[in-house]
């Protein structure tokens, strides 16, 4: 069987400007004419192919980069949002009713936690988290109501690995939907290949790559991405959250060089693994052979991109954690900010952070030290250089 190979699904896309430009036009209308109205009224309907209404609807520039991340994902269609977390959103209230289940992984990025603990209570949705990478407890909390199992390829942050397949087997035998955040493996792993229903991202993070937009992606079936935006019930459709043209046309361009980012990223994160190991550093990295997840992940990833630009360092405490990080900032190792896969390495305390909403409590229970730094490892050219600079931070401090 081949390898599925998501670089050169986007490279082999001819998509051209309007007078042969070899990037796309960019298509700032909000609505669109028809010469006919018997046309527009089709088209409201969805009866009528490459005619655009009205650009919360669709939009020529959307489209080009849902067609380049449906390519990718090796998915029938795709569809972009203003964010990640409006992608997420938009899926889940579209595949549930009132009186639903959804089981989700119990480790996965605040934002979402937070919505599925705290906002779907108000619309009669349960959720039940589980640890994602024990198959028995998800399928033990399995109900005959269940409409989703939520994960993410690798979770945020303790980069667990999601047995996407197996996930799918479970979620198919009850009917329910495998939803499925990709945002810290694009390319690395491509969930709709092993199973997944439905592809989130938030393309904030690699994707884009620069840290200059907030958007999302909803990569699926012509079926669901059609339903998604139908002008009577459909979540995106009347929800709104539609992307700006002019960011989807950046965002396309970033798209394809995706692929070289991905690569430096992952290959940047493996050397300061191995070199954590060497000084005794207590770390998480999956490309790592002690990493539970290793194997899994060696079984499920696309050849040549890495194991991801992820990796996490333990210091016990949120004290220790702080110091660190002020040192690192201070001696040029990158930036104390929250959100990733920008081209400097950024690094925060997640539990005080992008984990912050999920109680102390469920942060024990999952795992989750006060200490965890989360690193996205920049686009270094020269990485030693960078690990001597976390090195002489982490004995400034005096945790080493």
């Amino acid at each position: 069987m081949k390898k599925f190979d998501p670089a050169s699904k986007i490279q082999d896309l001819l998509q051209f400007g309007e007078f042969g430009g070899v990037n796309p036009s960019v298509t700032d209308s909000a609505t669109y004419t028809f010469m006919q109205a018997q046309t527009m009224s089709d088209t409201f309907k969805g009866e009528t192919e490459g005619c655009f209404l009205y650009s919360r609807h669709w939009n020529p520039s959307n489209k080009y980069l849902s067609d380049a991340l449906a390519a990718m994902e090796g998915t029938e269609a795709g569809w972009v949002t203003a964010s990640g977390m409006s992608a997420i959103t938009n899926v889940i209230l579209h595949c549930v009713h009132s009186g639903d289940h959804i089981v989700s992984s119990m480790t996965t990025y605040g934002g979402t936690f937070a919505f599925f603990n705290n906002w779907l209570k108000k619309f009669n949705v349960e959720v039940t988290f589980v640890n994602i990478t024990d198959l028995d407890s998800v399928r033990k909390a399995m109900r005959k109501n269940t409409k989703v199992i939520y994960t993410e390829s690798m979770t945020n942050p303790l980069l667990q690995i999601s047995d996407i397949p197996e996930l799918s087997k479970i979620a198919k035998e009850f009917n329910a939907k495998l939803v499925v955040d990709n945002t810290f493996t694009p390319l690395v792993i491509s969930p709709a290949m092993l199973g997944a229903d439905v592809v989130v991202y938030s393309m904030t993070k690699f994707i884009n790559g620069k840290n200059d937009c907030v958007a999302g992606a909803i990569c699926s079936s012509d079926e669901f991405i059609s339903s998604l935006i139908d002008v009577n019930d459909g979540a995106s459709m009347l929800l709104g959250p539609v992307l700006d043209p002019l960011r989807s046309s950046s965002i396309l361009k970033n798209l394809h060089t995706l692929h070289i980012r991905m690569q430096q990223h992952g290959h940047n994160a493996m050397y300061l693994a191995e070199r954590f190991k060497e000084i005794g550093l207590k770390f998480n990295y999956p490309g790592m052979p002690e990493h539970p997840g290793h194997e899994l992940m060696k079984s499920l990833m696309n050849e040549g991109f890495g194991f991801g630009g992820m990796i996490a360092i333990d210091l016990k405490t949120a004290d220790k954690a702080n110091k660190v990080m002020e040192i690192m900032e201070s001696k040029g190792v990158g930036y104390l900010a929250v959100s990733l896969g920008y081209f400097k390495t950024l690094f925060s305390n997640s539990g005080k952070s992008t984990s912050s909403e999920i109680p102390d409590d469920i942060q024990q229970e999952m795992g989750m030290s006060e200490g965890l730094i989360r690193f996205s490892v920049g686009l270094d050219n020269d990485i030693e250089r960078s690990f001597q600079l976390i090195l002489a931070s982490l004995k400034e401090a005096e945790v080493l």
